[in-house]
């Protein structure tokens, strides 16, 4: 599980079926105290009514976000899973908002 900002929407006329319906979001993922960047972007499937600019939870393997999604195959591998407040560390708060 990564935590991660989104960055951007992405849109396209043909899907696999299972992708049918489903928002796709563009995640960059970030050091969870700092929010700096520390990877590359990642296309994900959103479950938890994520928006532009919000901190995230995202599973990045492919199985267990198909079994999210209730599918057995097809190409779905990274999915937003949760929406985040704020986190601690070393009884240290860090506020995304």
């Amino acid at each position: 599980m990564k935590v991660a900002r989104v960055i951007g929407n992405a849109w396209a006329t043909r899907k696999h079926p299972i992708l049918e319906a489903k928002k796709l979001l563009i995640v960059e993922p970030i050091d969870e105290t700092s929010a700096k960047p520390v990877g590359e972007p990642l296309l994900a499937i959103d479950s938890a009514g994520a928006g532009i600019g919000d901190i995230v939870l995202v599973l990045d393997e492919g199985s267990s976000c198909r079994l999210i999604l209730g599918e057995d195959r097809g190409p779905a591998r990274t999915i937003i899973v949760g929406i985040v407040d704020e986190t601690y560390k070393n009884g240290i708060k860090s506020s995304y908002h």
